[in-house]
């Protein structure tokens, strides 16, 4: 079996969100405690870094070129060079407790943006939606960590994990994109990992990089799980597909709260692998703004 393998020289603090531009052949990602989002360019080497003004949680790439970017106090449109040029919505969580963590955009372009409740006492998170016209809406609560999200490609389901509390959720959709009541998809036991970010195939399956767990799994649309890969480092973050031919599964890692000890003995731990598969992965859209 192939291993997972790092994609250049690097190692982050806690890198997040990988994103493919099949436009540009390009991966971006945000180191999310740096404030930054990195582009890395795998045929010329060529690594860019922009400087953000607070933690980002996620972004998405925009159609119109630049970002959607959910910082700690709100979501902004931001151009190419990372300048942020309009504020869509404050965060609906309390910033100082709850920054944004995980989020991406649906079949219709639309971006969502989850929130992490930090002090743990409560699930205190929520999941936001910015629609095309730019207008925002809670669409979930609940929520301890948000984590996850991904998208079954006949629009049907909306997956997604609460990482604290070890499970992944689906959501059914109507047909205008709205969430119904989510159901249990699959629930971790101890010492199995806890779902991070994630991304789904052409085939309908779910690939979850599991944090703590030295794995990436993917799982049928059942729920069922049905391959792994093991990993060098104890906690990957997220997964997505890219390459040429969408078979290049891209995986962030993090050394957040490690020890220099741990971190000495597991050198790789932030640094983004690459892990050729034999499946497609399904496209990314941009944010779609009208």
């Amino acid at each position: 079996m192939t291993e997972p393998q790092p994609l250049f020289d690097y190692a982050g603090h806690l890198p997040e969100c990988p994103t493919w531009s099949e436009s540009e052949q390009a991966l971006y990602w945000a180191d999310i405690l740096e404030y930054e989002i990195h582009r890395y360019h795998p045929q010329s080497g060529e690594h860019q870094v922009l400087q953000f003004p607070e933690e980002v949680g996620c972004f998405a790439l925009r159609e119109k070129s630049g970002f959607i970017v959910a910082l700690r106090s709100a979501i902004w449109l931001a151009d190419k060079h990372g300048l942020l040029v309009r504020k869509i919505c404050d965060n609906p969580s309390n910033p100082a407790l709850a920054r944004f963590n995980d989020g991406g955009t649906d079949r219709d372009g639309r971006f969502y943006a989850g929130t992490f409740w930090g002090p743990g006492d409560y699930n205190g998170a929520l999941l936001v939606r910015v629609d095309n016209d730019l207008q925002p809406k809670v669409v979930q609560c609940d929520i301890h960590g948000a984590n996850g999200l991904a998208f079954s490609a006949d629009k049907r389901w909306m997956y997604t994990s609460d990482t604290p509390n070890g499970v992944i959720y689906r959501t059914p959709l109507d047909d205008e994109g709205e969430p119904g009541s989510r159901e249990i998809f699959h629930q971790f036991a101890s010492g199995e990992g806890i779902p991070d970010g994630a991304a789904v195939d052409e085939e309908g399956c779910y690939w979850s990089a599991l944090f703590d767990g030295w794995r990436i799994a993917r799982f049928s649309p059942q729920g069922e799980q049905l391959e792994e890969y093991r990993m060098p480092v104890r906690c990957p973050t997220m997964v997505c597909f890219g390459g040429a031919d969408m078979r290049t599964l891209f995986i962030t890692t993090t050394r957040e709260n490690m020890s220099a000890a741990e971190v000495a003995q597991y050198p790789l731990s932030g640094a983004i692998f690459t892990l050729p598969v034999n499946v497609a992965g399904m496209k990314k859209l941009p944010f779609i703004e009208r």
